[in-house]
């Protein structure tokens, strides 16, 4: 069979791209592939000429500029050329764009904590004189907690929004996460590799500029001690705790390696099933009651271990076999999912090039 052709999409960050490519060059003998800058200018004409079968992306989520861009090339490549895309369109509209995807939770009636996105001073500051607290307040883009503010009181809530519509905004938590796990261990990684410690500083200087004016997101505080993270690629499943570290799961990197529940799994596979989502990580809280909401989705997503679940202490994934949840030992969680992404790929267009040529 002649190889599979494929773009990797390279984002404004310069190595974002590079788990795509060590994860192509273990199936060298099926694929061959082309990164394409698309923030340069001579992107459509890149991607016209390349006869690609598909393109592999890393949707960015550190400034909105950049983030819009990346929207509407990807836009035009496929709705417009037609080419295929991984992870789906649809999930990538839905990563770290927090406003978008309280939208998209409601509008498909999937259980999540109430979230509002409100647009007007006026209506903002009613919605937080009659709501229950705390609040959470998020900005739309913004990952691993650092758009995240707890409002605890009436006046922190007043505020927060009058800051945001005053014209000073509202920032992202940005710098060295000192109380995350593995602090040291991770200053000395960066200054021992110049080029890793040189992007971080780049990545701050993005998010230093992101400054979310003219709208407020709103959520309710669910109380918890965990969030549930759930990843589905293909018909893999793995599920995790994030462990609560002062009042936030997200971005403090203690894990919880638990026997996920199969109501879990369940619960997420019919919302991904929904959409036909291919490469998704699902946080969750277990709400009054045990049930699940969804707090965040995520298309590509961290990995600080090297297996994303643990079965009676052993790596592996669930799989739907039979109609039962069947659990393989093993590592599936190479080079941060993204192998089993690439094979992923591979199955979905060998399948495809099988259907046409039937």
């Amino acid at each position: 069979m002649q190889k599979l052709r494929l773009a990797i999409l390279q984002n404004e960050v310069p190595d974002d791209h590079l788990l795509w490519e060590h994860a192509c060059a273990e199936r060298a003998d099926l694929l061959e592939w082309e990164v394409v800058d698309i923030t340069r200018a001579d992107w459509l004409q890149r991607m016209r000429a390349g006869n690609f079968d598909a393109m592999l992306a890393t949707p960015p989520g550190w400034s909105t500029p950049f983030r819009i861009q990346f929207d509407e090339r990807i836009t035009t490549l496929h709705t417009v050329l037609g080419i295929p895309i991984y992870p789906s369109f649809e999930e990538i509209q839905v990563y770290e764009n927090k406003k978008y995807l309280a939208y998209w939770l409601e509008a498909n009636s999937i259980p999540h904590p109430k979230t509002e996105t409100l647009y007007y001073a006026d209506e903002a500051l009613a919605f937080v004189e009659k709501s229950p607290l705390p609040l959470v307040g998020k900005t739309s883009i913004g990952g691993g907690g650092s758009g995240v503010t707890i409002l605890k009181t009436r006046e922190a809530a007043v505020e927060y929004v009058k800051n945001t519509f005053s014209g000073k905004g509202t920032s992202l938590d940005v710098g060295p996460k000192w109380r995350k796990k593995g602090f040291i261990k991770r200053v000395f990684q960066k200054l021992l590799h110049p080029a890793e410690f040189r992007l971080k500083l780049q990545q701050y200087k993005f998010q230093r500029s992101e400054v979310q004016k003219d709208y407020v997101i709103l959520q309710e505080f669910i109380p918890h001690d965990f969030e549930w993270r759930v990843v589905r690629i293909g018909e893999s499943f793995f599920a995790h705790k994030k462990l609560v570290k002062g009042d936030k799961a997200s971005g403090s990197l203690l894990k919880g390696y638990e026997n996920p529940p199969f109501e879990l799994l369940d619960f997420v596979e019919e919302i991904t099933d929904r959409r036909g989502f291919l490469s998704q990580a699902v946080d969750l809280f277990e709400g009054p009651g045990g049930q699940y909401l969804v707090n965040e989705m995520q298309c590509i997503f961290g990995q600080s271990d090297p297996y994303q679940m643990l079965v009676d202490g052993r790596p592996g994934r669930y799989r739907r076999i039979g109609g039962a949840w069947v659990f393989e030992a093993g590592d599936f969680n190479r080079i941060e999912c993204f192998a089993l992404r690439v094979e992923h790929v591979i199955e979905i267009l060998t399948e495809k090039h099988a259907e046409m040529h039937a």
